[in-house]
């Protein structure tokens, strides 16, 4: 049997470059996973199953599932395994809970079942998957371009600490929506990814207001949650406040810890979001 942890991650930078010939985007990030993390349990059998304590995701629309059926056909190999995932990210929340899920899974199952695969491989093999999938088979600090399937690992970079509300969605195409709800106006030509890219390589602190997301705007306009959460994490103290992905989580980037527990305290007691305290993973801390 073997246990993974499914790291959460945040976008440090998402900008959106325009739309490409084949329908989708063309993006720049610096992504950073979170200590925040789901649990993936994988024990051998005889078939393929995933059980999760979101009862709502088990079976083969998991995208768990999905890598595991694709790494079982890719590779040709007649075993199974039983995925099992404990929740503590939210779902559709902008952190990738479903895609680290799914990377944890390839990961673990290249273990099970004695593929040796290497990780370029592991890498190519989750570009099918979903964007975020291909950088959360390590996780750590990197840039993705393109869809997200182009991944370049940088090192490890001294980060603040992030205060998390989670407002509530039901939309049950939320990104597909979202990037049909960017314009032209919110695109950018990757020169702020560049610019922390190259602050993370000379090993420069991360100032909070080096951070960006091109859908902040954009959520803020289409969720009216989205807007009120972010007006009472303002009311609270927080000031770099930014979406995770194209949303609906909001977060602040806070340099000390203190301030941080303050403002997820006044968010979580008072304005009544829920809310979490986390960090980078892995984590060097500030300076």
């Amino acid at each position: 049997m073997l246990t993974l942890q499914a790291h959460a991650k945040l976008n440090l930078t998402l900008e959106v470059l325009g739309r490409r010939p084949d329908g989708y985007h063309e993006t720049a990030s610096i992504m950073q996973t979170l200590t925040l993390a789901d649990t993936i349990t994988i024990e051998p059998s005889d078939c393929l199953e995933v059980t999760c304590s979101e009862p709502s995701l088990e079976g083969e629309n998991n995208l768990a599932w999905k890598a595991a059926d694709l790494l079982r056909r890719e590779t040709g190999t007649a075993r199974g395994a039983r995925i099992s995932i404990d929740k503590n990210i939210p779902v559709s929340a902008g952190l990738g809970g479903g895609s680290s899920d799914a990377a944890a899974t390839l990961v673990g199952l290249n273990t099970l079942w004695d593929l040796e695969m290497p990780h370029d491989s592991l890498r190519l093999l989750a570009a099918g998957i979903g964007s975020d999938v291909p950088f959360l088979v390590e996780g750590g600090t990197a840039i993705a371009l393109g869809r997200g399937e182009r991944v370049r690992t940088l090192p490890t970079a001294p980060l603040p600490w992030f205060v998390l509300a989670f407002p509530a969605t039901s939309r049950q195409d939320k990104t597909a929506f979202m990037y049909r709800s960017i314009t032209e106006e919110n695109f950018t030509r990757g020169g702020l990814t560049r610019k922390l890219e190259a602050r993370i390589r000379n090993k420069g602190d991360i100032p909070p207001q080096f951070l960006f997301n091109a859908f902040d705007m954009v959520a803020r306009d289409v969720e009216p949650d989205v807007d009120r959460c972010w007006s009472d994490m303002h009311a609270a103290g927080a000031r770099e406040i930014h979406v995770s992905g194209s949303g609906p989580t909001v977060y602040a980037a806070i340099e000390r810890k203190e301030i941080a527990t303050a403002v997820h305290l006044v968010m979580e007691k008072i304005k009544g979001w829920p809310t979490i305290v986390t960090r980078a993973w892995p984590d060097v801390g500030p300076g």
